[in-house]
């Protein structure tokens, strides 16, 4: 690859990072703010959340690094609305998991053709990704509610 092509892949790279670092943040807060009769289910599965985002930024870090780019110190976006429903977490959670998702497509297609090690990573990622978004989706949902949820 060329120096322009491999400035593009660790740029896109670290807004993977920053996503997944703010990940982390994020649904380590949310564990935090957990109350009610079913908390310790949920606090733990905001917990792994938590742990497998710092587990996909390390990856990122260390592609990054395997490119010899610099990783950013930056971190992603990061909303407080102040609203800690579980519902509202997990809506909160659905628009953090897709702009993720993103993130990791277009990584792909700046890669497609380039790297197949890159490519790999790509889809894995946007696979895991969308299995996220499946499963707060379902989360989201009415018991006995076979629709997607829709905000």
């Amino acid at each position: 690859m060329d120096e322009k092509k491999t400035n593009e892949i660790n740029k896109a790279l670290n807004t993977i990072l920053e996503f997944e670092l703010a990940g982390v943040v994020r649904y380590t807060h949310y564990a935090l703010m957990v109350y009610g009769y079913n908390r310790i289910p949920i606090v733990s599965w905001l917990r792994g959340q938590a742990s497998e985002s710092l587990a996909h930024a390390d990856k990122a870090g260390e592609l990054i690094t395997h490119l010899g780019g610099h990783p950013s110190l930056s971190i992603g976006p990061l909303l407080e609305t102040h609203n800690h429903d579980i519902g509202d977490i997990l809506r909160e959670s659905l628009a953090h998991e897709l702009n993720t998702l993103n993130a990791y497509k277009n990584l792909l297609n700046i890669v497609t053709d380039e790297s197949v090690m890159l490519e790999e990573y790509a889809r894995e990622m946007i696979y895991q990704e969308e299995l996220h978004l499946g499963e707060v989706d379902k989360m989201l949902r009415k018991p006995g509610d076979l629709s997607k949820f829709h905000a």
